[in-house]
Formats: C-alpha cells, sequence, structure tokens
C-alpha cells in the first residue's frame, strides 16, 4: 500500500485541464446562486447560499494572494478573514465573479516552476494550487447547485482526479486518521476503483479493487468522489455503516 501521488500522476489532469474546469464551475456556482437566491438555505452544509459564495469568492481571493504575491506561507490575513469580507447582497455576485477572474488570470500568469508554500502533496507547487481551486469550487458549485434544483454530475477524469486528491492528501494526514481497523472499497462503474485501509499511523489508498472490505461504495467516479466529500450522492453503499458514518465524522478538509 501506497499514499504517494506520484505513482497516479498519469492518471491526474492537467493543470490546463484543472484551469478551465475552474472557470467552468465558478460560472456555474454564480449561475446557480442567481437562480437560488442568496437566502436559500444549503441543507447538507446548514448554510445559506450567500454564505457559500461568500466563503469561495474569499478562498479564490486568499488563493491568488497566496499566489501572485508569493507569499511564504497560507496563513495571511486574507486567509484568516475567508467569509468575513464580502459586499452586500447587491454586489456579492458581481464581487464572486470578479474575484473568479482574477484568480484565473493570476495562475495562468505564473512560472510552472515558482516557489510557494503548499499543503498537500503535488508535481509542484503551482499544480497544487490549481488543483485545489479548481476541487474547492466545484465540491462548493454542487452545494449551491442542490439549493437550487438539479446538481450537473462531474466528468469521470475530473471525479477521479478529485478521488486522488482527497485520498492520497486529505485522508492521508495523521489528523484525519481513524483508529479503527477497516477496509473500504471504492467501486467505480466508470473508472479506477480504489482500496482504503484504516488502522494504521495514516489511512492509506491505492487503486486496486479491495476483493474483501468492511464497507464497499458503488457508483459512478462522480458519485464516489460526492460521497466522500460527504455531499448528497447517488453512491450505492454495502456494508459496515458504522464506518461510512467514521468518514464522515474523521475525514475534514483543513487548508494546513
Amino acid at each position: 500500500m501506497t499514499s504517494n501521488p506520484a505513482r497516479h500522476r498519469a492518471d491526474l489532469m492537467t493543470t490546463d485541464d484543472l484551469l478551465g474546469q475552474l472557470q467552468a464551475d465558478a460560472a456555474a456556482l454564480a449561475g446557480a446562486a442567481s437562480v437560488a437566491g442568496l437566502d436559500t438555505k444549503v441543507e447538507h452544509l446548514d448554510w445559506t447560499v450567500r454564505e457559500v459564495v461568500a466563503h469561495v469568492g474569499g478562498v479564490h481571493r486568499w488563493a491568488a494572494d497566496v499566489v501572485g504575491e508569493r507569499r511564504t506561507s497560507t496563513d495571511t490575513e486574507l486567509g484568516r478573514a475567508v467569509g468575513t469580507t464580502a459586499p452586500d447582497d447587491a454586489e456579492l455576485l458581481d464581487w464572486f465573479t470578479a474575484g473568479a477572474a482574477f484568480l484565473l488570470e493570476t495562475l495562468r500568469a505564473t512560472p510552472a516552476g515558482v516557489s510557494l508554500p503548499t499543503f498537500l502533496p503535488a508535481a509542484s507547487p503551482l499544480e497544487f494550487w490549481v488543483r485545489r481551486q479548481a476541487h474547492e469550487t466545484a465540491i462548493h458549485r454542487v452545494d449551491v447547485e442542490s439549493a437550487a434544483g438539479d446538481v450537473t454530475p462531474f466528468a469521470t477524469r475530473f471525479a477521479e482526479d478529485g478521488l486522488a486528491e482527497l485520498l492520497l492528501g486529505f485522508a492521508a494526514r495523521r489528523s484525519n486518521r481513524l483508529d479503527r481497523a477497516a477496509t473500504m472499497a471504492l467501486r467505480s462503474d466508470d473508472g479506477p476503483s480504489w482500496t482504503v485501509r484504516f488502522g494504521g499511523e495514516r489511512t492509506q489508498a491505492e487503486r486496486a479493487d479491495a476483493a474483501d472490505a468492511d464497507l464497499v461504495v458503488a457508483g459512478t467516479s462522480s458519485d464516489l468522489y460526492l460521497w466522500l466529500w460527504n455531499r448528497p450522492s447517488a453512491a450505492r453503499l454495502q456494508g459496515d455503516d458504522s464506518l461510512a458514518r467514521a468518514w464522515a465524522d474523521t475525514v475534514q478538509v483543513r487548508w494546513t
């Protein structure tokens, strides 16, 4: 077993692909917010649409500042202010759209070999920031779409990229380990399956289909991606429900 993302580089999306996804999901998020209305509750988050838009808009500005200003730490004033500095409702969506555009402009203008702080393994600092912002925006696009109506599934390749980021990055942190020894199989209908093992010093994941698993989670790559992110999903579960609850309660996405 390994948590080394380098083994799976061939299947990850390019930075250009991810920038295109980021641009599309930012536009979709703004469009869905306009349809849903800012006061509408995102039930699975216990946030309003307004709070989601303010959060993602703040994250975009924080990321653009870290990358564009070549900060040496991710702990910045803009990072600490995420979610607290958005404008009034009348200007909120224009503010969000402008921030997304500036982030994209900043990422596209940044040299590939630039030195930047990161908090997940990646082939390069720039790739880390592009990938993290693409998936941050994508999952919150789902949140706002869920408040507006139907959620658009993710393309298989992007969902596979997100599975790798979450399983080999966030889930592998010591702070996200599960104490119990158990195995979870993620069986994809349209892409590679994963085996996730708990109970060691770190959670370990690899591209393989566990023959024997305490919990099997099956569906499209998009379904699996959404389920791992604790979002509403059509994934099919069979086995130990307590392991599913332990995943939801323990594995957290943090910026440090």
